[in-house]
């Protein structure tokens, strides 16, 4: 449906590499171009994973989001580079949480290994997010991880949660899928299981903005000093 949200995995025209050399691109390059021009032809908002290249030399793991002018919206740049697989050997990290405006809606992007990081999720919510989007490719050796966090960050934030991760097969990994839409309470509203699949829901901000008001454990928290 036009004005939608779209959202597509971490570095989903590549799959999750180490080669920045092979894979990095500026703003105007084929998987940027791919994006921008798929957002105007369908009229929707899309959040896809690119790598681009810092001034340091390093990889930058990003979701990018492009409006349905094919205008980019938002860049985030991943905060937490997966350590246990090498990947900050190659990749800068990010430093600085991101939120845009889609159709009222507060969307603060994230990647993949952020998920463990309730503290970066938790910045977002204090700036009014209200849906928090996790694209990744996350193996199905930790399925249940990635599920147990995306409910707990939608449960301690009271807000939605939509996340899509990778599934199929590499050499060394194969990677279970489990996108997911999960509501402010934690529950589970679309769950794209084990293959590809496509899933959709419709949010309801004004029931999130209710829960907030007559359960405001939000308001109860306390930023850091």
């Amino acid at each position: 449906e036009r004005g939608s949200l779209v959202i597509l995995p971490e570095m989903f025209a590549t799959g999750f590499s180490m080669n920045v050399g092979a894979i990095a691109e500026d703003a105007t390059g084929i998987t940027h171009r791919f994006l921008a021009d798929t957002a105007r032809s369908l009229g929707v908002w899309l959040m896809g994973g690119v790598v681009t290249r810092g001034a340091d030399g390093l990889g930058r793991n990003e979701a990018v989001v492009y409006s349905p002018e094919g205008v980019e919206a938002a860049r985030y740049c991943k905060m937490h580079p997966f350590s246990f697989g090498k990947e900050t050997g190659h990749y800068g990290r990010g430093d600085e949480v991101v939120l845009f405006n889609w159709a009222g809606v507060q969307v603060a992007p994230f990647v993949c290994y952020d998920l463990r990081f309730p503290e970066v999720f938790r910045e977002a919510s204090f700036r009014g997010a209200q849906l928090l989007c996790v694209i990744a490719n996350w193996p199905a050796s930790r399925e249940s991880h990635w599920v147990t966090l995306l409910r707990a960050r939608a449960i301690e934030n009271q807000a939605y949660v939509a996340a899509v991760n990778r599934c199929g097969n590499e050499p060394k990994l194969a990677y279970s899928g489990r996108s997911m839409i999960i509501d402010p309470r934690g529950e589970i509203i679309a769950d794209a299981e084990n293959g590809e699949k496509l899933i959709s829901a419709v949010l309801d901000l004004e029931a999130l903005v209710k829960y907030r008001e007559e359960f405001p454990a939000i308001k109860d928290a306390r930023p850091k000093p």
